[in-house]
This record gives C-alpha cells, structure tokens and sequence, in this order.
C-alpha cells in the first residue's frame, strides 16, 4: 500500500504537520501526530511572533503651544521641563532675568554651579565681568536688558551644550525673545551663536558682521567666562559691544550705514 506524503512524514517523525489555509476556506485536516513512546520529549511549541508593543507617547520636547505661552506659562513650562537629561541633575532651571521690555538681549550658553543655586543667570566671576561690561555701555540687567541662556538647565561640570540640549531647549528661547521683542540681541558665545543663528563657524569669523533673527539685529562676541581666560580678548569684546550699541543707535536713525 502507498502511503501518502503526509503519512511518510509521520512515519519519519516529522510532526504535526501545518497545512496553509486555503483562501476564503477552513484548513485541510492534517494527520494526527504519531504517539510519542515513554520519555520521549514533546514535540516543541510553535512559538508566537510578539506583536510589538503599543508605541509610548513620545516623550518629546517642549510643546507646540510654547509658542503660544505668556510669560507665567513659559515660567511654569520651563521649571517643570524634562525635555532632555540636563533636568535629571538641576537644582532648579533658570529661564532668565532682566526687564521684560528691553532693548538688549543677551544670550549666553547655560546656567552654572552658581547660577544652578540663585536661580539667575550670570551670578558668578563671569556675571561679575557681564556687569562691569553692560556699566561701560551706560545700561545694567534689569534696566532696558534681558540676559537669559541657550539652555535652562546646568549641563554637568559647566561643559559647553550640546547640540541635542540647545534643541530641545530651542522652542523657550524662541518663545523668550518673541515676548521680549528686544531691538539687538548679543550672542556671548558659540553655543549661543549654534542656537540662534545655526552656525558653527569660529567667533572670529563672525565678529563684526551685522546678523538678523526674525528682522532683529544681532551680534556676536565672546563669553565672559572665555574672557576670563583670554584677557587680551576682552578690548575686542569691547569693540563688539560698541559695534552692537552703534546698531541699536541706527535704529533710531536709520540713514546711518551698516
């Protein structure tokens, strides 16, 4: 007697045997599985491909609506945000400080140890220099100025951002300068020129150049924590903070060249 494929299968131990299911139908019946003898192994399950798992809801970086925050919100917003790791290790963020309808903008990199405690930016050496640099321009924070920071919270060991942190705090600056409508903005620093201006060219070759942010002047110099290493940097700082009051003063007049 012939045996059918099916029943050579069996008899070779090959078993169960899955048969495709015809389309639209039920499936063809499969030979039962030969008996197994004493102590001999089960045959192995047939093990489920995992379907994967419902996708969390993205963590992501501030909202949509930071765009539409007023400045309680855009506080509250930025004290509770955990849009990075840097929130992970923070006393407390630090969204800026200064007069909410200034003339001057100044941007730096992000928060230090001090600045991490107070709550303010530019509180320590580098703050002290900040100051004595806004007095030679007449001007002190809180008076016309708004100093705030590429990122809110302080990265480890006061290391520069990195470019994942300054865009994910991106939006709330963004948000600060919209509500602030400065009429020059300075840019202390690289981190602070990657995050306003996209651009990782080195400070020199962008010193003394009029830039614009959302038909805002701005300019770019050093950051005072740099300046406190490098002292002979700091006339042209200076110079970089003339060229900046200059601009401002051509808003007024605006036939003035620049």
């Amino acid at each position: 007697m012939s045996l059918s494929r099916e029943q050579m299968l069996v008899e070779m131990g090959i078993s169960p045997i899955w048969v495709v299911r015809e389309k639209g139908g039920e499936p063809a019946p499969a030979v039962a599985p030969a008996p197994q003898s004493a102590g001999e192994a089960p045959p192995s399950a047939v093990v489920a491909v995992p379907q994967p798992a419902p996708l969390r809801e993205s963590v992501a970086g501030p909202a949509a609506a930071v765009d539409a925050m007023n400045w309680p919100e855009l506080t509250r917003a930025v004290a509770e945000c955990k849009a990075c790791p840097l929130c992970q290790q923070r006393k407390q963020a630090v969204l800026g400080v200064g007069d909410l309808n200034p003339d001057w903008l100044f941007i730096g990199e992000g928060p230090g140890a001090d600045e991490d405690v107070q709550g303010e930016p530019f509180v320590g050496q580098a703050g002290k220099l900040l100051d004595n640099m806004l007095a030679s321009l007449d001007i002190s924070r809180g008076n016309k100025v708004y100093i705030g920071n590429a990122v809110k919270c302080r990265p480890p060991g006061n290391r520069t951002p990195e470019a994942a942190e300054m865009a994910a705090c991106r939006p709330y600056l963004e948000r600060q300068i919209a509500l602030l409508k400065p009429k020059i903005i300075v840019l202390l620093g690289k981190a602070a020129v990657h995050s306003v201006l996209h651009d990782d060219k080195s400070l020199a070759s962008l010193r003394g150049k009029r830039f614009e942010y959302a038909g805002i002047p701005v300019v770019v110099t050093y950051h005072p924590a740099y300046l406190l290493r490098n002292l002979p940097d700091k006339s042209k700082a200076w110079e970089d903070l003339l060229f900046a009051r200059r601009l401002l003063n051509a808003l007024a007049t605006p036939e003035l060249p620049f």
